[in-house]
């Protein structure tokens, strides 16, 4: 059905925008323009503001991953409902496939290579010629891609929804400017859900906003993929309490409260009727007898008993790490250079910075060959030398194998026992405790 501008919106535009990036994946080309749509789609899903404002007032642009190109597709497929590349693209690929590159690790040309090769053009049709063995026997696929297309469905039903913390904090921060100029008179904007909680995978995006005031309560709105609660002072913490979660958790809390004879609502703790603790999270859990449990620890795990006999965990936070380790700089499959990266960690205020780029064994991620490796220590020790001990750049290797480990590690004389050469691998097959203090590398991988 076609749009015009002022009916569509953001998330329906969204979702055209969305079809024709994976479509354009699908037709092969530059794969970086096919990702550039489909970032965009997911920031313009995750819009509080009205789509027609934005095209009216030239302000596309704003939004994360949208340029001069990308606007003028959004702004076509606002107004049409459709552009005349996404119906040539339709034309050639049945729209069940495009479904196939919702599965993790499944790369385009190998959604269209079993297209193709095997007629599947379905989630449903992908699941059987996996499980009746029909993928690993056509060449380059192999019984890997079809271990691998197995696990990913299984990820996929367990996720529906899902996306990496990351890509959430970009959304978030997206939509709390867009929230900055939408004139409600928002004062204070909070990240809650899943978000809030440190989950690695986030299935809500919510926020909450503190106005002067409300003349009806609290308000729930819904803005693109985001849940926005509205809320004056005085019940700021119980709408951050009930939005941040989880349900588990809000559930034993609601149990805490019928048993001293207490109600939790959206105006906040109530006895007989009346408000005793509504304005900070804080004092609602003081009021229910409980230590305050951070965000994190809310997962319905019995936080709840160790809340009431004070004995909760201390976090660690931010403050507690020095340092980062196993970061992928841009001579393997990273987007920074080395001394940007290091750079980066630094004004952090971290005091070491551990390089794990992929070796030659990944040539799929552009693995170093042991040359290219040589190349990188030189490189660390010449950074390392103008630090002058107040920082560390360790060197490190993400082989995908013992051997190759090994192989590694065998170029270098003692490496790891020399103060201005420190080595170790990122492998799985050699672990941190598995190192061995004050010994070769190599000793500690087996062969």
């Amino acid at each position: 059905m076609k749009k015009t501008v002022g009916k569509a919106t953001a998330p329906e535009v969204a979702g055209l925008l969305l079809e024709y990036g994976r479509r354009s994946a699908l037709a092969g080309g530059n794969p970086y323009r096919a990702k550039a749509y489909l970032r965009a789609a997911e920031s313009l899903a995750a819009q509080t503001e009205p789509l027609e404002r934005l095209i009216k007032e030239d302000r596309l642009r704003e939004i994360p991953g949208v340029g001069d190109a990308i606007a003028d597709i959004i702004t076509k497929l606002a107004r049409t409902g459709t552009h005349p590349s996404l119906e040539k693209m339709r034309a050639e690929i049945p729209e069940g496939v495009l479904d196939m590159l919702s599965i993790p690790g499944l790369r385009p040309e190998k959604v269209i290579k079993i297209y193709k090769e095997l007629g599947v053009a379905t989630l449903g049709e992908l699941e059987a010629a996996a499980k009746e063995d029909r993928i690993k026997d056509v060449k380059g696929l192999g019984a890997a891609l079809q271990r691998k297309i197995l696990q990913g469905l299984a990820i996929r039903r367990d996720s529906p929804g899902a996306r990496h913390v990351h890509r959430a904090e970009e959304l978030i921060a997206n939509a709390t400017d867009s929230l900055k100029r939408s004139g409600l008179a928002i004062t204070k904007i909070v990240p809650a859900g899943d978000f809030r909680r440190g989950s690695e995978l986030v299935f809500n995006l919510a926020l909450v906003g503190q106005t002067a005031s409300l003349e009806d309560g609290p308000k729930r709105l819904t803005a693109g993929e985001f849940t926005i609660y509205l809320t004056d002072a005085k019940r700021f913490g119980i709408n951050l309490l009930l939005a941040t979660g989880s349900e588990q958790h809000l559930r034993e809390l609601e149990e805490v409260a019928k048993a001293k004879g207490l109600q939790l609502t959206k105006d906040g703790l109530l006895k007989g009727g009346k408000i005793i603790a509504s304005k900070t999270e804080e004092e609602i859990y003081k009021a229910l007898g409980l230590q305050y449990i951070a965000p994190e620890l809310r997962e319905g795990r019995g936080e709840i008993e160790r809340a009431r006999a004070k004995k909760l965990p201390k976090l660690v936070e931010a403050k507690d790490l020095h340092g980062i380790l196993h970061a992928h700089t841009d001579a393997s499959d990273g987007v920074a250079t080395l001394q940007d990266m290091a750079d980066a960690v630094r004004s952090r205020g971290y005091q070491y910075f551990g390089v794990t780029d992929h070796s030659k064994t990944a040539y799929y991620a552009g693995g170093l060959s042991v040359e290219e490796i040589d190349w990188q220590h030189a490189e660390i020790d010449r950074l390392n030398k103008g630090y002058g001990g107040k920082f560390r750049i360790f060197k490190a290797s993400s082989p995908t194998s013992c051997r190759t480990a090994h192989s590694i590690t065998r170029t270098r004389s003692c490496a790891a026992s020399t103060s201005s050469s420190q080595v170790f691998t990122a492998s799985s097959a050699w672990t941190a405790r598995n190192r061995r203090s004050a010994s070769c590398a190599r000793c500690a991988i087996p062969s």
